[in-house]
């Protein structure tokens, strides 16, 4: 009960025991407090509410907290001793090397760092915008992709034999030193296109 409910809760009690004689209600007998006491004792409880709420500082505002908002490419910053490293090459032919943390995927990588990989569903392996192609020494490094990747695959531009999305491959020890290619276009279909067209 909030606390304005409570002191009209008193309040009414108190009126109550105020307006209502003692004879009229069968909980005062004459071995029962006279009306008096009772009204005694709310008026004290109510006079005791109202200071408490006076002096007490308003609680009707909900305490909250901020976070400082997140940019996209959620990636960890790796420790000292633990980073691994990652080149991407874009489509002009220019080495980027960054130092990652285990765990991150590719996507979030390249985006954290302003690359031009748009990753349209979010990293969900809904569609084939973060199209990557792989050097065959890493490419066999990795665990096989999924059916759902390898159907998202098919809508890449440019598919190579190591072709990969880079929401969907994580950095790990053995793949320390991975050297990515952007292919030169992406295609933006995603799994909803085709499902949307099956409907109608």
């Amino acid at each position: 009960m909030t606390r304005a409910r409570q002191l009209v809760s008193v309040g009414l009690r108190l009126a109550s025991c105020r307006a209502q004689p003692a004879s009229a209600s069968p909980l005062f007998t004459s071995s029962a407090p006279s009306t008096s006491t009772y009204a005694s004792i709310y008026r004290t409880q109510f006079t005791q509410s109202l200071r408490s709420t006076r002096t007490r500082p308003a609680m009707a505002a909900r305490m909250f907290s901020t976070t400082c908002a997140q940019a996209h490419g959620h990636i960890h910053k790796p420790k000292p001793g633990e980073e691994l490293y990652i080149t991407f090459v874009d489509k002009d032919g220019s080495e980027h090397k960054f130092a990652v943390a285990p765990g991150d995927n590719l996507l979030d990588i390249a985006q954290a760092n302003d690359l031009e990989m748009e990753g349209a569903c979010g990293g969900s392996c809904a569609c084939s915008t973060c199209h990557i192609i792989v050097d065959e020494k890493s490419y066999d490094q990795m665990p096989e992709p999924d059916d759902d990747e390898n159907d998202m695959l098919d809508l890449a531009f440019g598919l190579t034999e190591t072709s990969r999305l880079g929401c969907q491959v994580t950095m790990t020890k053995e793949l320390d030193g991975l050297v990515v290619r952007l292919p030169s276009m992406t295609r933006n279909l995603q799994a909803s296109d085709f499902e949307s067209k099956a409907a109608a």
